[in-house]
C-alpha cells in the first residue's frame, strides 16, 4: 500500500476516534480564521481539543490520555503543573499580580539568568522569545549604526522573524540579507557585500523549527570571527538550545556571542522571553542614560513569571539537571536511530539531547534544502501513529523530552516506534 493510501486511512481512524475535537474546532471556526490562533497547532483534518494537562499526561476532549513528547514546543520542560512551579505561582497571586512598579522577583530571576548565560551581563526581560529577538536587532542596529542583519534560511526567530521557508509576507521589514546554514563560505561572501553595513549575525545554533538541524562547530566559530572581523555583533538564538547544557549551546561550542536571546522554560513554563549580552550594548536601555533606547511592556516583569522562573531555575532545573536530561536525550535518539538502521528504514532522528525530529532519508542534513521530497509525508505517518499509541509528538516529527517522563515512559516510545518501523516497513525502506 502507497504511503498516501496509509496516510488516509490514518486521518479516517483519527476521525472515527475524535468526534468531540472536530465538534469543537467546526465551533471555533465561526469566531477564529481556521479555528485557530496560534499556526504551529493546526493539522489536518482538525486538530485535537486538549483538556488537561498533569506531569507528562495530557488529555483530550474526548477523553484520550496521551504521553506528551512535545513538551509545549520546549516551553513546557517543567511538564504541567509541577508542585514546585505551581507553589511559586500560588505564591505570587497572593502577592498581588499587577503591582504597577519594580518587584522583589526581577532582580533575582536576572541575577540567575546571567549566573547561567555567563555572556549575559545584563539583560531585560520581554514576553515571549519573538520580542526578545526583535529588541536584540534593534539594540544591534542602535550599536553598530548600521542596519542590515544577516539571517539563515531554515531559522525561525519568531512569528515575525521567520525564514523557515526562505523570507515571510509576515515578517518585520528589517534590511535582511539570508545566508545558507552551515555554509561559512556563503556568510563571508554576504558580509563582503554589505559593505561595512552589517549590524549583527542573527543564528540559531541549532535550526529547530526547520527540524533540529545541528548547526556545525566550525560554522559557528567561523560566524563569530567573520562577526569580529566585519566590526558586526553576533546574536546567539537560543530561545531552544538554552536547555542543552547548564550554559546554553554557547557553554558546550566555547563561544561568546555579543548578545543572546532566551525563552520558553526560563520563565517557569509561563510567557517570558529575555535579551541580553555585553554590558556597553545593553547600557543602551539604561533610562538614567541620555538617549536611552525605551523598553516598556507590561507584563515584562509581571510577578507570575518572575516567581516561577525563580523556582524553576534555583530548585529544580538545576546546572546537574541539565546535563543529565541531555544525556538522556543523547542516549535515546542513538537508540532511535540504531532501530532505523536495523530496520532498513529510510529514516533518521536528528538534534540534540532533548530536542530532536525525524526525517526521512539517510543522508546528512545541514540546512533545509538538504530534506528529503518525502520528508511531511513521513513525518504524518509517524505523527498519527503515535497518537494512536498514546504518544503527543510534533505533526512535523518534533520530538522534546520534558522533566517528568521517566525511564518507563522512554521505553514506550522505543516499543511505540518499534512498532512504526514494522507496521509500515515497506514504505519505509532505504
Amino acid at each position: 500500500m502507497k504511503i498516501e493510501q496509509q496516510l488516509a486511512a490514518l486521518r479516517r481512524a483519527y476521525t472515527a476516534r475524535n468526534p468531540e475535537s472536530s465538534a469543537r474546532f467546526d465551533s471555533a471556526t465561526a469566531w477564529m480564521p481556521g479555528g485557530n490562533t496560534r499556526s504551529v497547532l493546526y493539522y489536518g483534518p482538525f486538530p485535537l481539543a486538549i483538556a488537561r494537562g498533569a506531569g507528562c499526561t495530557l488529555w483530550d476532549a474526548d477523553g484520550h490520555e496521551y504521553t506528551d513528547f512535545l513538551g509545549e514546543f520546549t516551553a513546557g520542560l517543567y511538564g504541567h503543573s509541577h508542585p514546585v512551579i505551581r507553589a511559586a505561582i500560588d505564591a505570587a497571586l497572593d502577592g498581588g499580580i499587577n503591582l504597577s512598579g519594580h518587584n522583589l522577583l526581577e532582580a533575582r530571576l536576572a541575577c540567575l539568568v546571567s549566573e547561567r548565560f555567563d555572556s549575559l551581563q545584563r539583560l531585560r526581560f520581554t514576553n515571549s522569545g519573538t520580542e526578545a529577538n526583535l529588541l536584540a536587532i534593534a539594540a544591534a542596529k542602535r550599536f553598530t549604526g548600521r542596519g542590515k542583519v544577516m539571517v539563515f534560511k531554515g531559522a525561525y526567530h519568531g512569528g515575525v522573524l521567520s525564514f523557515v521557508g526562505g523570507h515571510s509576507a509576515m515578517n518585520v521589514p528589517h534590511d535582511f540579507v539570508l545566508g545558507r546554514y552551515n555554509d561559512l563560505a556563503d556568510a563571508s561572501a554576504l558580509a563582503r557585500e554589505c559593505a561595512g553595513d552589517l549590524a549583527a549575525i542573527l543564528v540559531e545554533p541549532m535550526q529547530g523549527a526547520a527540524g533540529c538541524i545541528v548547526g556545525r562547530d566550525e560554522f559557528l566559530h567561523g560566524l563569530r570571527k567573520l562577526a569580529t572581523d566585519a566590526g558586526a555583533l553576533l546574536v546567539f538564538d537560543e530561545v531552544m538550545t538554552s536547555r542543552l547544557s547548564p550554559g546554553g549551546r554557547q557553554q558546550t561550542l566555547a563561544i561568546r556571542p555579543d548578545m543572546t536571546t532566551l525563552g520558553k522554560y526560563i520563565g517557569g513554563g509561563m510567557s517570558f522571553g529575555a535579551f541580553g549580552g555585553r554590558t556597553e550594548i545593553m547600557d543602551l536601555f539604561d533610562p538614567r542614560k541620555p538617549g536611552y533606547l525605551g523598553h516598556p511592556g507590561t507584563f515584562n516583569n509581571n510577578v507570575l513569571t518572575m516567581s516561577a522562573g525563580i523556582a524553576g531555575l534555583s530548585t529544580v532545573f538545576t546546572a546537574a539537571v541539565a546535563v543529565e536530561l541531555t544525556a538522556r536525550g543523547d542516549a535515546l535518539r542513538e537508540r532511535l536511530n540504531a532501530m532505523c538502521r536495523r530496520a532498513g528504514a529510510a529514516l533518521r532522528f536528528t538534534g540534540i539531547g532533548s530536542l530532536m525530529n525525524l526525517h526521512a532519508g539517510t543522508g546528512d542534513i545541514e540546512r533545509v534544502d538538504d530534506l528529503a521530497p518525502g520528508d511531511a509525508d513521513i513525518t504524518e505517518l509517524f505523527f498519527f501513529h503515535m497518537l494512536e499509541q498514546g504518544i503527543y509528538v510534533a505533526r512535523r516529527g518534533f520530538v522534546v523530552l520534558s522533566l517528568p517522563l521517566t525511564e518507563a515512559d522512554l521505553e514506550r516510545f522505543a516499543a511505540a516506534f518499534a512498532g512504526f518501523l514494522a507496521r509500515y516497513r515497506a514504505v519505509l525502506q532505504a
